[in-house]
């Protein structure tokens, strides 16, 4: 029951951020909320250099990797947090 509940939660949230604008968040915040969103839907990220290098992707899987060691509970619960701390301003 828990599970589906922080489920629910966390898909709400993700309809929220959905709403924002790039412009409205500082890119740290969105770079937190990308890392925290690819943790708990796909899990732990796996480097790949590829040839074709990309700044934008490589400050990406950075912060992805960052918080690779939560699970994607955590990692949800933390998305809904930062999503809820945005909406309450």
């Amino acid at each position: 029951m828990a599970e589906k509940d922080l489920d629910t939660r966390f898909n709400k949230a993700v309809e929220t951020a959905m709403k924002m604008t790039q412009a409205s968040l500082p890119q740290d915040v969105q770079l937190r909320l990308y890392a925290f969103y690819k943790q708990a839907t796909f899990g732990t990220a796996v480097y790949n250099q590829s040839e074709n290098f990309d700044l934008r992707n490589a400050f990406k899987t950075n912060a992805w990797m960052q918080i690779s060691h939560l699970s994607t509970d955590e990692a949800k619960e933390n998305y809904i947090e930062i999503i809820n701390s945005l909406t309450s301003k």
